[in-house]
């Protein structure tokens, strides 16, 4: 559901990706990457983007500092936490709470906000952000987003839609996907 017709070339943007939620939901869904620079260039369709941050999760290996060195590149500020490993082999990246503070206090210098991800725990910060006259838009898989999160935002974008445009394939995935024998945990919605 778009409504272009609310969304102007005057309109201040900022995106804020949880890229777990996003890596996750294209991984189990399509066995494909995210193309984020995509997802950006349609979150901000034509208006004036002020920030973008992408919340990013750093591992012991630090396989992913390519992924965070080509984000940057594409103009996307990258807010990264260690991954927590606890006793017993849990392990936790939760960002919830960094990505609604920094949208919180960015919100004062933006039109729109628009959120990248389909954790249903993001709609009480829709709620506050709508409630101080903010637009709220949400980017995210359709079928592993939360109902109340799609309802309470002002526009919801479902990337299962044109997927050609935002999702990268990819063989090593795909091959994961063929195995049997691996576990792909479900992500949340």
């Amino acid at each position: 559901m778009t409504l272009p017709q609310m969304q102007h070339k005057e309109q201040r943007v900022a995106v804020f990706i949880d890229v777990q939620n996003m890596y996750h939901s294209a991984r189990n869904l399509f066995a494909a990457r995210v193309n984020f620079k995509e997802v950006v260039r349609a979150a901000v369709a034509n208006r004036k983007l002020i920030r973008s941050f992408a919340y990013v999760v750093r591992t012991k290996t630090g396989e992913e500092k390519a992924f965070f060195e080509a984000l940057i590149k594409e103009g996307i500020e990258t807010r990264v936490k260690d991954l927590q490993e606890f006793y017993g082999g849990a392990k936790k990246a939760d960002w919830d709470v960094g990505m609604a503070i920094d949208a919180v206090r960015t919100a004062d210098i933006v039109d729109t906000i628009v959120i990248v991800s389909g954790d249903g725990d993001f709609v009480p910060l829709v709620d506050y952000l709508k409630g101080r006259g903010r637009r709220v838009e949400v980017v995210a898989f359709g079928r592993t987003t939360s109902q109340r999160l799609r309802e309470q935002a002002d526009d919801f974008t479902d990337i299962e839609e044109d997927s050609k445009r935002f999702l990268m394939r990819s063989r090593r995935l795909l091959e994961r996907r063929l195995r049997p024998d691996e576990h792909i945990p479900t992500p949340e919605p």
